[in-house]
């Protein structure tokens, strides 16, 4: 069985990602890292999808990685860190690279690397309870899975600081009061939250949004000149897509839209 289920809706083009190593909270190690990676790129050749969730299984999205392995032979953590992040970093990618919108949703513990994941998505929804902290600070490791890079953007530099160097602690309110999280509902609510945004998202442009996805990223590193251009090419990329057909043509005839995603 895998340590991340995968369930892919061909009718809706949605999927869903679980963490599935309930009885640790979903603690990342090497199988875990190389499941979600194995799904990832699983995902990306999937025709249709149009937004993936992604959740953790049990009490918690993820409680930090696995120190036990770390702790088994000291000096070869070098060699576990490359095992894991070679895993990591292709799935990471992946993800950020694909038209399809991602999704979290979160409960219970997001830690260390559940974290950073986390902070790579493009919307978060969190259940009341939940508890937020980078965690490195307290092994006495610096941050991974893309933390440093998309924290200080949510939180800003000072913020992103505060919250690594102090050790904080953020409950639900609180990180949704920072940015951190775009929305808190009940924890009996989240999975129908859950579905409702997944489906609001995957009845959109699906290729619009992918270009929307990656220029965000590119932006932080562009130039406006740069980036100017970019907009250009991805809108002209957009107007030989049925989608923008079937949007302007509706907007004009004050018609409801049924976008494709092509």
């Amino acid at each position: 069985m895998s340590l991340v289920q995968l369930d892919f809706d061909a009718t809706t083009g949605i999927a869903r990602l679980a963490f599935d190593r309930p009885e640790v909270l979903n603690a990342l190690d090497v199988p875990l890292a190389r499941a979600l990676n194995e799904r990832v790129q699983a995902l990306a050749q999937q025709t249709g999808l149009r937004c993936v969730v992604l959740s953790g299984n049990g009490r918690a999205f993820m409680a930090g990685g696995d120190l036990a392995r770390f702790a088994d032979d000291f000096d070869h953590a070098d060699v576990v860190v490359d095992e894991l992040l070679d895993a990591l970093h292709p799935a990471i990618l992946t993800l950020r690279q694909l038209d399809a919108p991602v999704l979290a949703a979160v409960h219970g513990a997001v830690a260390g690397a559940g974290l950073s994941l986390m902070a790579g998505c493009d919307l978060v929804l969190a259940a009341q309870g939940t508890r937020f902290v980078m965690a490195y600070d307290r092994v006495g490791a610096s941050p991974d899975c893309g933390g440093t890079y998309d924290l200080p953007r949510l939180l800003g530099g000072r913020r992103a600081a505060q919250f690594y160097l102090l050790g904080e602690t953020l409950s639900a309110e609180e990180a949704l009061a920072v940015g951190l999280v775009n929305q808190v509902v009940a924890a009996d609510a989240l999975a129908a939250m859950t579905h409702e945004w997944a489906t609001r998202i995957a009845a959109g442009p699906t290729r619009a949004y992918g270009h929307y996805r990656r220029l965000v990223q590119q932006a932080s590193t562009s130039s406006l000149t740069d980036q100017l251009e970019r907009e250009r090419a991805a809108f002209k990329a957009a107007t030989r897509t049925r989608d923008f057909r079937a949007g302007v043509q509706g907007f004009l005839r004050k018609r409801s839209i049924s976008f494709s995603g092509q």
